[in-house]
């Protein structure tokens, strides 16, 4: 009996762990469904609008909406949204949200600024994470004169204002997006790289992680599958979290004028563009506002709910 016992509560707290069960953990929070569906859908345009862009030369932009990048042949520059009308015309069927000061339809470039904001997220973010990692794990599991000298420079790192050490990075060495990338995740780094060193100085006092010490097991292995997948929970919250600041950070440059140059379309650059035209077209700048908002919002409520469900205070 007690043995049957025993074997209903491992299953009971197997069955309580893993991504299954995280998952089904999350969706049962209806702001976390949300947020997921919306990073689908955001996700999805930055897919095609990358596939579009990088492989097929915006031929299916071309043939089946508007080219992102050229101006459209007839229309008419900062047409309102539909059902309005201004000093420039009356908003159409065709262009739904309006168009820009050169007759670009503004909703096929939001949906081509998705691919800016999305793949810089996940570049930034993942070079971020992994380097991020690495230095954190390294430095709580060996400490002394290693932790000293990672840490310090982690904190050199840090103390620099973010916005400050991107735009001198870019600045030295170009504007192009893939230095975006590289200046947006240097960032990153310090930020994952504490985090992973606090998780990683409880977790190296365990008893499995003696044990593996004291059976031989080399360091590099210990850290691998023993030390990093135990501290791993706050990173991933951190991660999604992370995701959304990195997006309001690259719309920032962007406003700048760093980061993709013109005629690309990124939601800051639109932003910029429209700032000058505030008063007689304003719902130039509400588009691109409202897609950094919410995609912005939507990773950092995904995060919130990860670390609802993560947090082992509440799955007890």
């Amino acid at each position: 009996m007690a043995a049957e016992t025993e074997e209903a509560d491992g299953e009971e707290y197997e069955s309580r762990v893993g991504a299954s069960y995280t998952l089904s953990r999350l969706l049962q929070d209806t702001t976390a469904r949300i947020s997921l569906v919306l990073i689908a859908i955001i996700s999805g345009m930055a897919l095609f609008a990358f596939v579009d862009a990088e492989l097929l030369d915006y031929r299916l932009a071309e043939t089946y909406l508007y080219h992102p990048l050229r101006n459209n042949a007839g229309t008419r520059p900062l047409l309102p949204p539909v059902g309005l009308s201004n000093q420039f015309g009356e908003g159409v069927l065709a262009h739904p949200l309006g168009t820009d000061t050169r007759g670009r339809d503004i909703a096929v470039r939001l949906l081509y600024g998705s691919r800016i904001a999305i793949q810089i997220a996940l570049v930034s973010t993942t070079i971020g994470v992994v380097v991020g990692t690495a230095v954190g794990a390294v430095s709580g599991y060996y400490g002394g004169w290693i932790d000293d000298v990672l840490m310090r420079f982690v904190e050199i790192l840090y103390s620099i204002p973010f916005l400050v050490l991107v735009i001198a990075f870019m600045a030295a060495f170009g504007r192009e997006l893939i230095y975006a990338m590289i200046g947006v995740s240097i960032i990153s780094i310090p930020i994952f790289a504490r985090l992973i060193r606090s998780e990683v100085l409880s977790i190296r006092e365990e008893t499995y992680v003696e044990a593996a010490q004291a059976a031989g097991v080399k360091d590099r292995n210990i850290l691998l599958r023993h030390v990093i997948p135990n501290s791993f929970a706050p990173v991933v919250v951190q991660t999604t979290l992370q995701m959304g600041t990195n997006i309001l950070i690259v719309a920032g440059l962007s406003f700048l004028g760093f980061g993709a140059q013109p005629p690309t379309p990124s939601w800051g650059q639109m932003l910029s563009i429209a700032r000058n035209y505030m008063l007689p077209a304003p719902w130039f700048s509400v588009w691109p506002g409202l897609a950094i908002l919410i995609t912005v919002m939507a990773f950092n409520i995904l995060g919130d709910g990860l670390r609802d469900t993560l947090d082992p205070r509440l799955n007890d």
